[in-house]
């Protein structure tokens, strides 16, 4: 007689299923959060009697403003931290010599590592203060993670893979552009939303040099002593600081690659 052999069950998707679940809960957990916090935060400065101080801060015009000037200082700073980390994560990367990305790596370091206020202070000293001081400080406090990410991205990429666009004729620059990076997307993509998320947070200092933002808002509540405005805007920073790492997660998911 010859022996049966064990049945295997089929493969199973609950893995897959969990991921897409959470995944799901994600991109609405998020924003039903954000809603909440900001309704709530509404409601309550509706609910209670406001002096004329924080009346002319609590009002839609104001606040509006201040936002845009925050989002503004958070966008340009990322425009420059992507032209600036990853064409340099890329170019050390190519580079032989095995001390030149830790020498790269920990001169950025020394950004991220100084006290951004001190940062900001020192250049204010320097050249005075203005919207340009902001976008420096916040460049030189984020751009590490994006830097890092990039070089680490692309030295992840398996090298057979490289060797085997090499071997098809492919360029060097071809290879970089349809093979590595495409790769590294999700790492550097992280290292994005890091980076996204430390400019929100350390932009609320431009308040300090004259660049506007959300800080006016916190420092007017800490100042005048005014428990609604330091809560408001302490409300609207957090939730444009979660919304910008939940559009970095969809981008991470939308832009990854097949099969990765």
């Amino acid at each position: 007689m010859t022996a049966l052999a064990p049945q295997v069950p089929p493969p199973t998707r609950q893995g897959g299923a969990g991921s897409l679940r959470r995944f799901r809960c994600g991109l609405l957990g998020t924003p039903a959060v954000v809603a909440v916090a900001l309704l709530t935060d509404y409601l309550w400065v509706n609910s209670i009697q406001l002096d004329s101080i924080e009346r002319r801060t609590l009002n839609s015009d104001y606040l509006i403003s201040k936002t845009t000037e925050h989002l503004k200082l958070t966008v340009v700073a990322t425009l420059l931290i992507m032209l600036i980390a990853v064409p340099l994560g890329i170019l050390i990367s190519r580079v032989r010599a095995r001390w030149v990305p830790p020498l790269v790596l920990g001169l950025a370091n020394i950004g991220q590592a100084t006290p951004a206020i001190g940062l900001l202070v020192l250049l204010t000293i320097l050249y005075g203060p203005g919207f340009g001081i902001a976008i420096t400080s916040l460049v030189a406090y984020s751009a590490l993670p994006v830097l890092r990410n990039t070089l680490i991205g692309i030295q992840q990429v398996d090298r057979s893979l490289v060797e085997a666009a090499r071997g098809m004729g492919m360029k060097p620059l071809q290879i970089l552009l349809r093979v590595e990076l495409p790769l590294a997307v999700p790492v550097v993509l992280a290292g994005l939303r890091t980076a996204l998320v430390f400019c929100v947070g350390v932009a609320t200092l431009a308040t300090f040099v004259n660049a506007g933002g959300l800080g006016d808002i916190i420092v007017n509540g800490i100042k005048l002593d005014r428990v609604p405005v330091l809560i408001t805007g302490s409300v609207v920073t957090a939730s444009i600081a979660l919304l910008v790492d939940w559009a970095g997660s969809l981008a991470e998911r939308v832009l990854k690659p097949k099969g990765v």
